[in-house]
C-alpha cells in the first residue's frame, strides 16, 4: 500500500514535471518562433536597406557618369565658343576692312562722278544749239551722265531759284525735239506756270525732263508729241504725251528698271527713264506713267514748288 502511494506520488510528480516541461517547451517554442519572426523581419529590413543602398549606388554611379559627361560637354562648348568668338572677330575685322574700302571707293567714285558731271555740263553750256546737229552732242553728254547716275540714291542739293520755263526751254533746246522733221512737237505752258519759280537743282531737273523728251524722240516714228506744263496744288507738272507705240499697264513700272528696253530695235542703254525717275524722286518729285492714256504714252513729271 505504502509502496503504491509512493509510486502514485512519483507518477504525479513526473506528470507535473512533464507538464511544466511541456509548458516550458511550448513557451520556448513560441519564443523561438517569435525570435524567428523578429529575425526574419530584421533580415527583410536589412535586405530592403541593402536593396535601397544598391539603388542609391546605381543612381550615384549614373549621376557621376552624367556629371562627367556634362563636364565634357561643357568643356567642348567652351572650346566651340572660343572658336566662334574668334571667327566672329575675324569676320568683324574683314567687315570693317570691307566697309573702309567701300567708303574709300564710294568717295573716289563720287569725285569721279562730280568731275564727269562738271565736264559734261561745261560742254553743254558751250554748245551752240543754233547749229544743226548740236543737240546730238548734248544727247550723248546726257547719255554719259545717265550711265554714271543710273544707280545713285544720294540726296540732291536744291540751291537754284529758277523759272519753270527755264527748265522747259533748256530741255527742249538740248534734245532738239522741236527740230525733228518726223515729229510734230508742241510745248503748251499754262499762264500760271509761266510766272512760277522753283527752288530746285536746275541742271538735274532739266536732265530728267530731257530724258523724257529723248525717250519720246526714240519711240515715235511719226505723229505728235506735246509737252504740257502746269501747276497743280503745290507741284509743277510736266506732262509729256506722244502718239507712239504706247506702254502696256503691266510694263508701266518695268520701264523704269535699269537697262530695260521694251524694244531692242531702238538705240540706247535703257537708262534714261531710270535716271529721270531717280532724279525726280531725289528732288522730292516723281515720274509716273499714265496708264489710262491710250493714244500712245503719257509721262507725268512732278516737282514741288
Amino acid at each position: 500500500m505504502i509502496g503504491y502511494l509512493i509510486l502514485v506520488v512519483i507518477i504525479v510528480a513526473l506528470v507535473v514535471v512533464l507538464i511544466f516541461q511541456m509548458r516550458s517547451a511550448k513557451e520556448a517554442a513560441e519564443d523561438s518562433e517569435q525570435l524567428l519572426k523578429d529575425y526574419q523581419k530584421r533580415i527583410n529590413e536589412l535586405q530592403k536597406l541593402m536593396d535601397d543602398y544598391r539603388d542609391l549606388q546605381k543612381n550615384f554611379d549614373s549621376v557621376g557618369t552624367g556629371y562627367e559627361q556634362a563636364l565634357l560637354a561643357f568643356d567642348k562648348m567652351e572650346e566651340e565658343k572660343k572658336t566662334v568668338l574668334k571667327a566672329k572677330e575675324n569676320l568683324e575685322k574683314q567687315s570693317n576692312d570691307l566697309l573702309g574700302s567701300k567708303q574709300k571707293l564710294e568717295e573716289l567714285m563720287l569725285k569721279k562722278k562730280d568731275y564727269i558731271e562738271k565736264a559734261a555740263e561745261a560742254l553743254k553750256s558751250k554748245l551752240d544749239f543754233s547749229v544743226p546737229g548740236t543737240y546730238y552732242i548734248s544727247q550723248q553728254a546726257n547719255n554719259i551722265l545717265n550711265m554714271i547716275d543710273v544707280e545713285m540714291e544720294t540726296a540732291i542739293e536744291c540751291d537754284d531759284n529758277c523759272m519753270v520755263s527755264d527748265i522747259t526751254n533748256q530741255a527742249i533746246r538740248e534734245t532738239g525735239i522741236d527740230k525733228y522733221t518726223h515729229i510734230s512737237f508742241r510745248s503748251d505752258m499754262a499762264d500760271v506756270a509761266l510766272g512760277t519759280m522753283l527752288f530746285t537743282n536746275q541742271n538735274l531737273a532739266t536732265r530728267a525732263l530731257a530724258n523724257l523728251l529723248d525717250n519720246a524722240i526714240k519711240f515715235n516714228t511719226g505723229g505728235a508729241v506735246t509737252l504740257y506744263t502746269s501747276v497743280n496744288d503745290a507741284n509743277v507738272e510736266f506732262a509729256l504725251e506722244d502718239c507712239g507705240v504706247g506702254i502696256k499697264p503691266e510694263d508701266a513700272e518695268k520701264i523704269f528698271e535699269p537697262f530695260t528696253k521694251l524694244n531692242s530695235f531702238f538705240d540706247g542703254a535703257g537708262c534714261g527713264l531710270t535716271v529721270a525717275r531717280s532724279i525726280a524722286r531725289r528732288l522730292n518729285g516723281d515720274i509716273k506713267v499714265d496708264t489710262d492714256y491710250t493714244r500712245g504714252a503719257r509721262f507725268v513729271f512732278t516737282l514741288p514748288i
